[in-house]
């Protein structure tokens, strides 16, 4: 027959068995709460990091779109202005009476002459 003790200290020790039994549950438990939380937390770090990328695709786009209207602005402008200054002008006869009397004005300056 089991003596008592020996019946008390196979109680301690189921006790202890389902202590550490429950201990095991409850860490694992820990451990999946944990991993979940941590999956969690990866997927709005990503979603944050994605929106992130969006907005910052959205700012270059319209960044470029501003430079390339202004860069075709000022072509334009250029290619006017090219246009502009490639044309021939004919002066006016008032406008070679001028010339002249410029010219002859300066020659007497540096020459020295009185007019």
């Amino acid at each position: 027959m089991p003596s008592a003790h020996s019946n008390s200290a196979h109680e301690a020790v189921e006790a202890a068995i389902a202590r550490v039994l429950a201990a095991e549950r409850d860490a694992l438990a820990s451990v999946a709460q944990a991993t979940h939380q941590a999956d969690e937390i990866a997927e709005q770090a990503r979603a944050s990091a994605r929106a992130l990328a969006q907005r910052t695709d959205r700012r270059i786009r319209s960044v470029r779109a501003a430079f390339e209207r202004a860069l075709s602005e000022r072509l334009e402008a250029l290619h006017a202005e090219e246009a502009r200054v490639a044309m021939r002008h004919e002066p006016s006869a008032d406008e070679l009476a001028a010339l002249e009397q410029a010219l002859r004005t300066l020659a007497d300056e540096l020459t020295g002459s009185p007019r």
